[in-house]
């Protein structure tokens, strides 16, 4: 298995840096964070702390502006420490917004049900940041709602009580090598991790490229980017050459808040999607353009270490 992701990776690699598609000014990408204070397994020895500490460090050491980590506060029932590793990230200058409470599907619930969700969220954040700027909203699994009706009502919700949503537009499912990184290491196989190391890094340049190619179609420009992450064990491990790909790619770093203020983010994209999606793929749904396949990186992920 090993072999044959590599011979993969290395071809999408090849073809990624083909497809990128040239603009006069270097792009922009705003990193953040899902899924704080815990995501995924962890490397054998490895504490909670462990990952976000590494994540902070490298974020520092690499000049990234200040990245938003959003949160769920059902953890903290199980594991109250964990509020330590929330304080961390604060800390550090690091902003925190609003994941709700149990990281529930939208798909699943009523729209009341769920805006109680978030405002169950609330509480901590405003413990934790009372002076920041908490009123960021990331949907969780990037569901806005399987009907009009419901997305309209959470929409609506937000609106009312001071929110900005926080859309995603650079997304390879990166969570997919976390669970992966997992069941690698509980068997001990350090060829698999040595693949999953070169297929994360691929996935991630398949994207940038297909999506700066959709941006193009719908936009004729590059959009300012925000890219989702995750908390992950394997997530803080690739950090560092995750960041050095996108600076290869002609990126600039800058912050959420600068990159929502593109105005293609205002558009609203009318789309009601069952399951939800990143907003280049619902705007794209919305005027018939269609989506870049998914990569056959993430089904060879999932295989791998089964």
């Amino acid at each position: 298995m090993p072999s044959k992701l590599l011979v993969c990776c290395a071809i999408a690699l090849s073809f990624a840096a083909r497809a990128q598609t040239t603009s006069p000014q270097n792009p922009k990408v705003a990193f953040t964070f899902d899924d704080l204070p815990a995501h995924g397994p962890l490397a054998p020895g490895q504490a909670r702390r462990d990952v976000v500490t590494s994540i902070l460090a490298t974020l520092q050491q690499e000049h990234i502006p200040p990245s938003y980590g959003f949160v769920n506060s059902y953890r903290l029932d199980h594991h109250p420490y964990q509020i330590e590793i929330l304080k961390a990230w604060h800390d550090a200058g690091q902003p925190l917004g609003n994941h709700t409470y149990s990281h529930e599907e939208l798909d699943t619930m009523t729209a009341e049900a769920y805006t109680r969700d978030i405002a169950a969220n609330e509480p901590l954040l405003q413990k934790l940041d009372p002076s920041g700027d908490w009123h960021w909203f990331r949907y969780p699994y990037m569901e806005q709602g399987d009907t009009a009706e419901k997305r309209d009502g959470v929409l609506a919700w937000l609106h009312e009580h001071g929110y900005k949503v926080a859309e995603v537009s650079l997304n390879f499912q990166d969570y997919k090598w976390n669970d992966a990184y997992g069941r690698c290491n509980s068997r001990h196989d350090k060829p698999a991790i040595a693949a999953l190391h070169d297929s994360y890094l691929a996935a991630a340049d398949q994207s940038i490229a297909a999506t700066r190619e959709l941006s193009q179609k719908l936009y004729g420009r590059d959009l300012s980017y925000v890219l989702l992450l995750h908390v992950g064990s394997f997530d803080a491990k690739m950090l560092p050459e995750l960041i050095a790909l996108f600076r290869a790619r002609g990126f600039q770093f800058t912050t959420l808040a600068d990159a929502e203020s593109d105005p293609a983010y205002a558009a609203d994209s009318a789309a009601a999607v069952k399951g939800g999606g990143a907003f280049l793929e619902l705007q794209a749904r919305t005027r018939g353009i269609p989506i870049p396949p998914e990569s056959s990186l993430l089904q060879q992920v999932d295989a791998v270490c089964q």
